[in-house]
């Protein structure tokens, strides 16, 4: 079984029920700090799932909390080294959402708005390896062809025949219309969605141009759900230098509200099929 436990699913996890067992003590973050001296910051990444956890980390924590239970101690022991497991993406280097990736390898569901691009889940390889010299304009030629195929890996979540990702996209006009490598990538691009919307655990929505303001202008945003009720939903949003991760239920609420807007605004799956074969069309056109 340990070789097929996601490590940052099991991090977050295991610093979930580190936070509840301090909560429990009804110290502070900082207080734990002081007892064992390290940084606050180190407290709170550990409780976030964002660092490795050693076992060493678990036991100082654990006696810190006065867990007299020893059966708890060896399962938040044994959950420390499953979390130092490497997945998948390791295999391709330092790869700087892997924390991302590790979220998306086991969420159940995901939920994308994407205003100016087409996601990285939905990408041809054409697409990808013009899109992503484009954003990272400094990205070494060995990086570049790194990260596509990182893409590609990711992809496969789409259409494992056991669990599927069951995934809803938003995406703006904008991101139809922007000419991303040439006119064949975006043709070939856009017939690829028309392809993949007609999946059933697939949906893609259209928010045209003529839907005027709405609730996604403020930014992107994706929300991850999982089937364990022990993995609370997370909403993330990508950032240059960092990536920010919401898990408060407020928070999430405040998003998952947002996305109902947006897909209440945008062109229902059939209009949105018909929209993005028209728009594949103008490419072609443009062609000549």
């Amino acid at each position: 079984m340990a070789s097929h436990v996601n490590p940052t699913v099991r991090r977050r996890r295991l610093g979930q029920e580190l936070r509840r067992l301090r909560e429990l003590k009804g110290m502070t973050a900082e207080e734990v700090a002081e007892r064992l001296l390290v940084s606050q910051s180190k407290i709170s990444r550990l409780e976030n799932g964002r660092r490795s956890i050693s076992q060493r980390d678990v036991r100082d924590l654990c006696g810190v909390y006065e867990v007299e239970d020893h059966r708890i101690v060896d399962s938040l022991m044994q959950m420390a080294k499953d979390s130092r497991q490497q997945g998948w993406w390791h295999a391709f280097g330092d790869i700087p959402y892997s924390v991302y990736i590790g979220l998306e390898t086991e969420a159940a569901s995901l939920r994308i708005y994407e205003s100016l691009l087409v996601p990285g889940l939905l990408q041809t390889p054409g697409y990808a390896e013009a899109v992503i010299p484009g954003t990272v304009p400094e990205l070494a030629p060995d990086h570049l062809e790194k990260r596509i195929q990182v893409r590609m890996r990711r992809q496969e979540r789409v259409n494992e025949p056991e669990r599927p990702l069951r995934l809803w996209v938003v995406l703006d006009e904008s991101a139809l219309r922007r000419v991303v490598g040439s006119h064949l990538i975006m043709r070939e691009q856009l017939d690829h969605l028309v392809e993949v919307s007609h999946l059933p655990h697939v949906t893609v929505q259209v928010l045209p141009y003529d839907a005027g303001a709405h609730a996604g202008m403020s930014g992107t945003f994706s929300i991850l759900e999982f089937d364990d009720a022990a993995d609370s939903s997370v909403v993330y949003i990508e950032g240059v230098t960092s990536d920010l991760y919401l898990e408060k239920t407020n928070d999430v609420h405040k998003y998952t509200i947002m996305y109902e807007h947006l897909r209440a605004q945008a062109l229902s799956a059939e209009a949105s099929r018909e929209f993005i074969a028209e728009a594949a069309k103008s490419h072609a056109d443009a062609m000549g």
